[in-house]
């Protein structure tokens, strides 16, 4: 005889994924492609738009409860924008947040930001399935019927 009172299992919430452009770079195809993807491949995806900060960036990841944050650079400052977000997640205690940069990035500046922290750096000519497929096996989970984060929206001192 079935237990009526057992309540069905939890059901696991879209990935969350923030996609940003920092800085002076206007070149913004290729996150566009990368968040249209992304979103067919039946994640929510919030842009950010172009010439974004590191702290609108950390406070869009906050507010929308992000799993994911995706940079996409084309100008070259990957690695400061990144190394000063990465602080700001460890400050804030977002050590959660799976964090990729997409882009020209030459491979220096790619086994810098794996060392700083940066899951993935994704080279131009990466086909987007194999960005989706990178976020559906490491992003953290989350389901539908749990609490939110209860993360702070705020960001002190900024």
């Amino acid at each position: 005889m079935l237990d009526d009172r057992r309540e069905p299992p939890a059901r696991e919430a879209p990935i969350k994924v923030v996609v940003a452009k920092l800085g002076l770079d206007g070149h913004d195809r290729g996150a566009k492609v990368i968040a249209r993807s992304l979103r067919d491949a039946g994640m929510e995806v919030v842009y950010t738009g172009i010439f974004q900060t590191p702290d609108t960036v950390v406070a869009a990841v906050l507010q929308e409860d992000a799993q994911v944050l995706g940079i996409s650079s084309l100008a070259g400052a990957h690695l400061e924008y990144t190394t000063e977000i990465l602080a700001r997640f460890r400050e804030l205690g977002l050590d959660d947040v799976l964090v990729l940069v997409g882009g020209t990035i030459p491979a220096a500046d790619a086994a810098e930001l794996r060392r700083l922290g940066v899951a993935e750096v994704f080279t131009p000519g990466t086909p987007t399935s194999r960005v989706v497929d990178f976020i559906r096996a490491n992003a953290p989970r989350r389901d539908t019927d749990g609490p939110a984060s209860g993360r702070p929206v705020e960001l002190r001192g900024r």
